[in-house]
């Protein structure tokens, strides 16, 4: 495969973005660009063999949740998510958000009730939000929605895009909240509403995210369907571009990994909730060699940990090649955790803004010298030794912690009880 890795442009190199600052090692805050916040609800719930075999039964477990929940108990879990995620370094976060509605799928009165719910939950929090209204039609391919889909889905392009103006509109002058637009996948929406959504997104100048390739059966029902393969039909209807964002692209030919690099696109890797699934390993420094832009994302809140995320990017290709350092360095990693991510959520002017501070003399990183901090940081660093987390000029977290901790924790446990609750 030809090699058609990019050099970084800006005016920050990659080795200048880790600084030592007297006790404190300084770098930009994360960007976690795909993100379900409700389901941190399921975290240590979905694991028994008993329960749990593969990503679709994984799938019926989350829906069980999906239908019970309200807009104050979304609301809460949401808080409290985005909150553990400013605990681990990130400032800013892509929320791909598909629950829309009542659950027999009758609009709220406010039909962004819920929308509304997550990015107050964010707001609160400090942590910046890209809202990713997510458009959703069908169960698959020549598939009925399910009763509890219902609730995510909308009956034309149009309400959905609807919504996406509206709430353009309400946060136009809010510098934390974003908005963007996304199809949930090839299974949920057919091809024609894909392409109108995604040529909305290009003339309003917004990214475009889709999870792409997660699972084979995915693939499967797409050959059925249009005798192609996922990222085969996206180019084939112009959708692939410098503003896509294909959420996982686990499952991908040596041709599906060009038709990306030569569009420039992201790909959003999403390594704790998909080992956790157990999806698959992605070909990433093929990707990353076909001049594909990586960026990561927390997706189901299986784990909250920035770092985590950000080094599987390359230590989960060295199980895969059975080699080391084949995806990329420690600086170039950091890019993908930072710039690239806040790229990949239409953000892209404030990615240098945020600071994440770290205690230097803390175990984890005692020892590293100045010449190796990133490789110090990416490969060492735990959440142990995060101190201060500054949004623009504002100081979210101090010694580690948010400092609406204490409230967010009783709200997110009561809202557990009122779920799980017998």
């Amino acid at each position: 495969m030809m090699d058609k890795q990019k050099p970084e442009t800006g005016t920050t190199a990659p080795s200048q973005l880790v600084v030592r600052q007297g006790n404190q090692i300084v770098i930009p805050g994360f960007a976690s660009a795909h993100s379900h916040a409700f389901q941190r609800a399921l975290r240590g719930r979905t694991q028994r063999r008993a329960t749990t075999g593969s990503f679709w039964s994984w799938r019926g477990l989350m829906y069980q949740l999906a239908e019970k929940l309200d807009p104050e108990q979304i609301f809460n879990i949401s808080r409290f998510a985005f909150m553990e995620l400013a605990m681990s370094g990130v400032t800013a976060v892509g929320e791909f958000h598909y629950v829309h509605h009542q659950p027999d799928g009758t609009p709220y009165d406010d039909r962004l009730a819920l929308a509304e719910a997550v990015i107050e939950a964010a707001r609160e929090v400090g942590i910046r939000i890209t809202l990713i209204r997510t458009a959703y039609f069908r169960g698959g391919y020549q598939q009925e929605l399910e009763p509890v889909q219902k609730r995510f889905s909308d009956p034309s392009v149009d309400k959905v895009l609807q919504d996406v103006e509206t709430l353009a509109k309400r946060y136009e002058t809010d510098p934390l909240v974003n908005v963007a637009v996304a199809a949930h996948s090839i299974r949920a929406v057919p091809i024609e509403q894909v392409k109108e959504l995604a040529d909305y997104s290009r003339e309003h100048a917004m990214p475009f995210h889709m999870h792409v390739a997660e699972q084979r059966r995915e693939i499967e029902e797409c050959q059925a369907e249009y005798g192609k393969r996922p990222v085969e039909v996206l180019a084939e209807h112009g959708i692939l571009d410098e503003n896509f964002v294909a959420i996982h692209a686990t499952h991908l030919t040596d041709h599906e990994i060009n038709l990306l690099g030569d569009a420039n696109a992201f790909v959003c890797l999403c390594r704790t909730t998909e080992r956790d699934l157990g999806d698959g390993l992605p070909r990433t420094s093929d990707l990353i060699n076909a001049g594909v832009n990586i960026c990561v994302g927390v997706d189901s809140h299986a784990m909250s940990d920035a770092f985590e995320e950000v080094r599987a990017v390359e230590l989960d290709e060295r199980s895969r090649t059975e080699k080391r350092t084949v995806a990329a360095e420690a600086p170039e990693l950091l890019l993908m955790g930072t710039k690239h991510g806040f790229e990949a959520i239409g953000m892209p002017e404030v990615w240098q803004q945020d600071k994440v501070c770290l205690n230097a003399q803390d175990a984890c990183l005692v020892g590293a010298s100045d010449d190796t901090l990133a490789d110090a940081v990416i490969y060492g660093a735990t959440l142990r030794a995060l101190d201060q987390v500054i949004i623009g000029e504002e100081r979210i977290v101090n010694h580690g912690m948010h400092v609406g901790y204490e409230d967010a924790l009783k709200r997110f446990e009561t809202a557990l009880r009122e779920l799980y609750r017998s």
